[in-house]
């Protein structure tokens, strides 16, 4: 009888290896990512962007020196720049809506809110997209007065000098799906950039993985006194606003109320950084902003997209939408000394890294549905991505009460699978797709429930 040859017997070694790997690997390029986020670049965009005096949305827009106008021109030059370095990779241009003064309280006249927005375009889904925002706009006391300085630098020239540097870091790779750098106008008028684009995204059926909005990312001292460079927060709603009726039921009965694309993108963030970069301590916070407040991933979670806003954990609300002034020994005002540039550049890495992970990914596993009533072991069954690059699917498990997956077990390329003495009464359970790479797609919960089958 022929022997089998060398080649055969390797290759049936590395089929039984295949799913090791990919549980343990980690990329290489994503500690390249991190390592190459530069706190001078930041410091030079945020001094820059501090520099034009006021963002307000209602300031100037013809000075070539000062106001929200050269502050934009100025953010879409850089992504032309960081366009030609790479080749042209990214489409720039600015987003435009006109906000008319009538029936806003935060507008004295009809205003062109304008965004600027570079997409990197992805190889193989064009029109899915993962987004990375800071907002361009800044203030003072009065919301109405775009003529006194607010230079903003941590609210939120550091969240747009971040996106900025995201680009620069990323448009060295090609993905697989898209990837969108952008500024956002009008956040302190009422969110208004956001919702336009998110209006815009629902018209043009654009294909959102999540958006990751950065809104403060360089303050490490708080008004409650502690000094922290190493946390940072994480903000997400539960499930999407748009349920309906079998869908509420649905989570009374199965669960799932804190699973929706929203949370489960805040827990891919928690995961990524606790992976690769340990020194950093993410924070997640089961809430869709702080009390009274808002970020512009809210106007995409209005539509139904997955959002999360990345900030610093301790803030110092003396330095936010305040007079440039002192009283009683304390400075007041959003200046550049209270700007902590190596923090920015880490949270910089944190967005970076996140948006380089799905944007390698597969797509997520849909339709994916559940059995195992009165049963020893727990059943899933999902649609399988058709994508080349799939190595296999893995399915996540935790406890009801714990706020990450904590358990995983890689499954290969099946559409079913059986948890043996894994009892569905005791936990909350969801499947991704896993690149030949191993980097996943978002985790994709359960909303249906296996048929029985009839004897």
């Amino acid at each position: 009888m022929r022997k089998p040859s060398i080649n055969l017997f390797l290759a049936l070694i590395l089929m039984l290896l295949l799913p090791f790997f990919i549980q343990s690997q980690t990329d290489t390029r994503i500690y390249n990512i991190i390592e190459n986020s530069s706190a001078e670049r930041i410091e030079k965009d945020i001094r820059t962007l501090a520099n034009f005096g006021t963002r307000h949305t209602l300031s100037d827009t013809v000075s070539q020196t000062r106001g929200i106008g050269a502050a934009r021109r100025w953010i879409k030059a850089e992504f032309d720049k960081i366009s030609k370095d790479c080749g042209n990779c990214l489409e720039v241009f600015y987003q435009r809506s006109l906000v008319p003064a009538e029936g806003n309280r935060r507008f004295d006249k009809d205003t062109w809110v304008v965004n600027v927005v570079a997409i990197q375009r992805g190889t193989d889904y064009p029109n899915r997209f993962i987004i990375m925002s800071g907002d361009i706009d800044s203030r003072i006391s009065d919301p109405l007065n775009g003529k006194d300085d607010s230079p903003g630098a941590n609210d939120n020239a550091s969240g747009m000098a971040g996106t900025i540097e995201a680009a620069r870091l990323l448009t060295k790779y090609k993905f697989k799906n898209s990837v969108i750098y952008t500024g956002l106008s009008g956040e302190e008028q009422g969110l208004f950039g956001g919702k336009h684009m998110a209006k815009v995204a629902k018209e043009e059926k654009w294909n959102i993985i999540g958006v990751l909005n950065n809104d403060m990312i360089g303050n490490i001292r708080g008004i409650d006194g502690v000094i922290d460079n190493r946390s940072f927060r994480i903000f997400s709603e539960p499930t999407p606003v748009d349920l309906n009726e079998q869908q509420r039921i649905w989570h009374r009965f199965y669960g799932g109320e804190v699973d929706g694309p929203s949370r489960q993108l805040a827990r891919y963030i928690h995961r990524m950084t606790s992976t690769y970069m340990p020194m950093m301590k993410p924070k997640m916070i089961y809430r869709l902003d702080r009390f009274g407040r808002g970020g512009h991933h809210r106007p995409f979670n209005d539509e139904g997209y997955a959002g999360i806003r990345i900030m610093e954990t301790h803030e110092n609300y003396t330095q936010q939408h305040q007079d440039i002034r002192e009283e009683d020994g304390i400075k007041y005002g959003d200046v550049i000394e209270h700007v902590n540039f190596e923090y920015a550049s880490k949270l910089t890495a944190v967005n970076a890294i996140n948006l380089a992970a799905l944007a390698w990914s597969p797509p997520a596993p849909e339709g994916v549905m559940i059995g195992g009533a009165v049963q020893p072991s727990t059943t899933l069954k999902w649609t399988t991505v058709n994508d080349d690059d799939v190595a296999g699917y893995k399915i996540y498990w935790r406890d009801t009460t714990s706020p990450q997956w904590q358990y995983s077990k890689f499954v290969g390329m099946v559409n079913e699978y059986s948890l043996k003495n894994v009892v569905i009464d005791n936990y909350l359970f969801g499947v991704v797709a896993v690149g030949k790479d191993g980097h996943e797609s978002l985790v994709s919960y359960p909303t249906t429930l296996i048929p029985r089958r009839r004897n």
